[in-house]
């Protein structure tokens, strides 16, 4: 059954009607300039399916995201995982399974241990039994779906030798080491310069509102500025444009700021519901 479109609000006839003013030539030209917008869909296409586990991915390639971000963590025996948070409560059963491991920090355990958690059933039922992704098995899906990836790595500081073994893995992988399919992302700055400088072909975007400044520098490394989308005005999407920084906006859900953020200028959209922006890509 397809899904029903909910009635255009208030805000959003704001913004089209100079266009239907202008007519179908102006709407033309806007659509044309909104068809480069990348649709960046966070942790997968998480409104419907798990944050950050394979069956969310896989959605998102459906969704036809542009770009699927991702988490990025690591055991205590040096494996890179896919998950959010700096503990595994929230979206596993980790208290269930290993009581005695309190604080169930992702760096406390091995992979052995967090393969076996249930990372499904706490998004709903259907889902019970979805597995934390290694990153090797999150790339070969997101490769499958022909998508690009937008690695973050969180708080990297606190795990020794992540940007190397991110490289390792992919640094033979001509499908991520070209045509800007892989993008490294964090808001701790020196560690998206590690990556590029050991992989001048992976580009990076730096989380965070980064000033004038600051762009000037972040340029030489990173292709683009991933700031909250509360902080982006028209005036920062022309400072960064100015320094060659593409500008993505995270994270927005409803239609209302996605046709806000399309009027500003910027290059990406990052959402948990990727198939509401490219409907709105399309109009």
């Amino acid at each position: 059954m397809p899904r029903l479109r909910a009635p255009v609000s208030v805000t959003a006839l704001a913004l089209l009607a100079p266009l239907a003013v202008a007519g179908p030539a102006a709407a033309d030209r806007e659509r044309r300039a909104w068809a480069h917008v990348q649709i960046i869909a966070h942790r997968g296409a998480s409104a419907y399916a798990p944050e950050n586990t394979l069956a969310a991915f896989r959605t998102a390639g459906r969704m036809r995201a542009d770009l699927i971000e991702l988490d990025v963590r690591q055991t205590r025996d040096g494996h890179l995982v896919v998950v959010h948070d700096r503990t595994l409560t929230r979206t596993t059963d980790v208290e269930k399974l290993f009581p005695k491991l309190k604080p169930w920090r992702v760096q406390d355990l091995t992979l052995k241990q967090i393969k076996r958690l249930d990372a499904g059933s706490w998004f709903a039922r259907r889902y019970r039994g979805e597995r934390v992704p290694t990153l090797a098995e999150a790339l070969r899906t997101i490769k499958a779906a022909r998508s690009k990836a937008l690695v973050e790595l969180k708080n990297p500081g606190e795990y020794p030798g992540i940007t190397q073994r991110l490289v390792s893995q992919v640094k033979n992988d001509s499908y991520w080491t070209s045509h800007e399919r892989l993008t490294v992302q964090s808001f701790s700055w020196r560690y998206v310069k590690a990556v590029n400088d050991a992989l001048p072909s992976v580009r990076g975007t730096v989380l965070g509102h980064p000033d004038s400044y600051e762009l000037f520098g972040v340029r030489w490394y990173a292709k683009a500025v991933h700031p909250s989308e509360k902080v982006i005005t028209p005036a920062y999407v022309r400072d960064a444009h100015q320094r060659w920084l593409e500008i993505y906006a995270y994270t927005i859900d409803d239609e209302d700021t996605m046709l806000r953020l399309l009027e500003y200028g910027v290059d990406g959209i990052t959402t948990n519901r990727p198939d509401l922006l490219w409907e709105l890509r399309q109009d």
